[in-house]
């Protein structure tokens, strides 16, 4: 794989920095379980504020992975879905995402590790 330092020359850089995102990861992964509304993905999510959710929710669609249904209804009622290449990108960051669940220990271990042998540690 060969990526270029430059996002112009190397779309996919700026695409996984959304998809891979400390938001983005959690959106994908809550939609992965189906449909929700912006209050239900906020609670869901947890610790999100409700501009960066909508920024990270904008972008997300901006790139195709997220479906967003407006129903002309009062008060406004929004749906959240993934396309079908947004189920493809939570499969792929969900798979990333329990890896590094299951290796917690391991990476944790190597970080103590690592700390205890430095210098004025």
């Amino acid at each position: 794989m060969k990526v270029s330092g430059n996002p112009t020359v190397c779309p996919s850089r700026l695409i996984l920095e959304h998809m891979t995102s400390r938001w983005g990861v959690l959106v994908l992964a809550v939609l992965l379980d189906g449909t929700h509304r912006f209050s239900e993905l906020r609670r869901e999510i947890g610790g999100v504020s409700e501009k960066v959710l909508a920024q990270t929710l904008q972008t997300l669609e901006r790139d195709g992975f997220v479906h967003r249904e407006a129903h002309p209804v009062i008060p406004p009622h929004v749906d959240y879905s993934l396309t079908g290449l947004g189920r493809e990108a939570a499969s792929r960051v969900g798979a990333l995402a329990g890896w590094a669940e299951e290796c917690a220990p391991e990476v944790l271990e190597a970080r103590a590790a690592y700390d205890a042998a430095r210098p004025g540690a």
